[in-house]
């Protein structure tokens, strides 16, 4: 399943979205909006994207995960406009049968993401500068 969405994401309902007896392993990355980048003092973040693209993109990244690893669930979500310091920006959550095939899929769907979908971020520095940075 993919979203794209303004709201919070909640990580404990995607955790236990994808949670199943079937499977032994659940990694969940969660991508937040941290106070430094590169050693700059970040205020907050803007993320835009390409609505209907991003999600087919996304869906992609989905399809290459489960093409590559024995997924039972995924889940990709990212999040677009305004966020502050500590908000969740995007997340993966992904079960599998064993830890390796669940960290290696969760992994790899959150670089593909980074690299292919259309979402761009906008960073807010502290001394009020902005800059669209890619990738997300």
């Amino acid at each position: 399943m993919v979203r794209i969405q303004s709201e919070g994401i909640d990580y404990h309902a995607l955790t236990e979205a994808v949670r199943s007896h079937q499977c032994g392993a659940v990694c969940v990355f969660l991508g937040t909006v941290g106070e430094f980048t590169h050693g700059e003092q970040t205020k907050a973040l803007h993320y835009e994207g390409h609505p209907t693209l991003a999600l087919q993109v996304l869906a992609q990244v989905e399809t290459d995960t489960r093409g590559q690893w024995p997924v039972h669930e995924i889940i990709l979500v990212h999040r677009i406009g305004h966020l502050e310091l500590g908000d969740i920006s995007v997340a993966v959550a992904v079960s599998t049968a064993h830890r390796e095939q669940a960290f290696a899929a969760c992994k790899f769907a959150i670089d593909r993401l980074k690299e292919i979908v259309p979402i761009w971020k906008q960073e807010h520095w502290a001394d009020g500068r902005t800059e669209w940075v890619h990738p997300t």
